[in-house]
């Protein structure tokens, strides 16, 4: 049987991109309808990657000032953060290969997907593609920073895995697909066994 009837959506708002308010029934775990409201925050999929260098032991993030965070207790407003960006129609990793050259400036060759999330499911559709990408000096095409006609002021961080432990050790990462990106590498991808000891 399903668990959803009569959904009726209404646009609340395009400024930007799209604000929904749903109604419908849902039919509880007891056997029961029941009506509910909702509001749904639709602004596309999007994708992110952590790039990392295995050689130089090197990851590259980005810095940017996030308004949202600003106006919830991010003193500065500034995140660090993977690269990521929205597809805007193109296949997720058509999307991030664009989204890094963009931000970063490298032309990796190869992006590998680890995971699909949903950044807030109470209340964005958004689902995020997540990705590593292994880079090299040699792969750096443009400077990066993003598309200022899109007003993007981005900083581009290169720091090495010890960086990274003890960013993450002091709390210094407060980006959700960040975090993942970087302990899902830790557990299982390329930064596993490069843990520092307490002197290293």
């Amino acid at each position: 049987m399903e668990h959803i009837r009569n959904l009726v959506r209404e646009t609340l708002s395009e400024a930007w991109y799209t604000l929904y308010r749903y109604t419908y029934e849902y039919l509880r775990s007891d056997g029961q309808w029941d009506k509910q409201q909702r509001e749904a925050y639709d602004r596309g999929n999007g994708a992110a990657a952590l790039l990392y260098d295995p050689v130089r032991q090197r990851v590259v993030l980005t810095r940017q000032f996030r308004l949202p965070t600003y106006i919830n207790g991010n003193q500065d407003g500034f995140l660090t953060e993977v690269c990521a960006g929205l597809l805007d129609g193109d296949a997720p990793e058509a999307c991030m290969k664009r989204e890094i050259l963009e931000e970063t400036g490298y032309a990796v060759t190869s992006v590998v997907k680890v995971a699909e999330v949903y950044t807030s499911p109470g209340a964005v559709t958004e689902k995020l593609y997540l990705y590593q990408a292994q880079y090299s000096p040699e792969m750096k095409r443009e400077s990066g920073g993003g598309v200022a006609e899109e007003s993007e002021d981005i900083q581009i961080l290169e720091w090495s895995y010890t960086q990274v432990f003890d960013a993450l050790k002091k709390g210094l990462i407060r980006d959700a697909k960040t975090l993942i990106l970087l302990q899902h590498a830790i557990v299982f991808g390329p930064l596993k066994g490069c843990v520092p000891n307490e002197n290293g």
